[in-house]
């Protein structure tokens, strides 16, 4: 299923929000000069989508890529960027989808991460209760124009146009926690062409996904439909036309990319 197959559905999809609705949906869905498609992502084991409502994603979460990145990973807070939600490109278990290289870019790089989804929401939401947030995980690509992000970054500007683009987010399908049970430690690592680039284990995460959970709460109101990107290891790098990025998380089916 393509990124296009599937986000070309478009309803109000009930959240199952405790208190109040989510922002902007009325109780009614009112009429509306044109259709906006809603990103879906599939279940394991279910004819159900998962609603994606954002993306959120943490920066420099594994000591060594904090330092690659120059950071000093024993002084820096958990921070947080978002990418359009829209920006989900959905990779089925068992395939090679095809991922386009994005304009304006000469230096396109993988990022390999484990995602959080959550069914529940909240504001300051304690470490200890955290993980009652999340309703499955997934393994998934922060794909970035390293270029464009540096060049901003250099300039003191927002850098959002090196992480947020079309398909700048692939995934895999949503595993629910029973299927799973939460992930704290395990191998993680992708391999481009069949050589391995990045490898770590999970618990090596500086913020844990509780704790991501809870400093992004103190932020912003979480709802369900919020996915969480939690960071990649070392070792990004760029890859071109014709590469194959395979991505592993243990307990989980790989996720695999050809760029095209």
């Amino acid at each position: 299923m393509d990124r296009r197959n599937f986000v070309q559905r478009s309803a109000l999809v009930s959240t199952g929000l405790i208190g109040c609705a989510a922002p902007g949906l009325a109780q009614q869905q009112p009429a509306t000069p044109f259709t906006v498609p809603q990103t879906l992502i599939p279940i394991v084991g279910s004819s159900e989508m998962y609603p994606v409502r954002r993306i959120y994603c943490i920066g420099r979460n594994y000591a060594a890529h904090a330092r690659e990145m120059g950071s000093d990973p024993s002084r820096e807070p958990p921070f947080f960027f978002q990418k359009p939600t829209d920006a989900i490109q959905h990779v089925p278990a068992n395939t090679v989808a095809n991922h386009a290289y994005p304009p304006l870019t000469k230096n396109y790089h993988y990022e390999a991460e484990l995602v959080a989804a959550l069914d529940k929401g909240g504001r300051n939401i304690p470490v200890a209760r955290a993980l009652e947030l999340v309703y499955g995980y997934t393994l998934g690509l922060d794909m970035t124009r390293r270029d464009l992000q540096r060049a901003m970054g250099d300039e003191k500007k927002p850098w959002e146009i090196g992480k947020s683009f079309d398909q700048s987010a692939p995934i895999g399908a949503i595993h629910k926690l029973a299927q799973t049970g939460h992930f704290t430690q395990g191998a993680i690592w992708l391999k481009v062409n069949g050589q391995t680039r990045q490898s770590a284990n999970l618990n090596q995460m500086i913020w844990s996904v509780a704790e991501q959970i809870s400093k992004l709460s103190e932020a912003f109101e979480l709802f369900p439909g919020d996915i969480i990107y939690s960071g990649t290891p070392e070792n990004v790098g760029p890859v071109v036309r014709g590469d194959v990025i395979e991505m592993h998380i243990d307990g989980l089916p790989n996720l695999s990319v050809k760029i095209v």
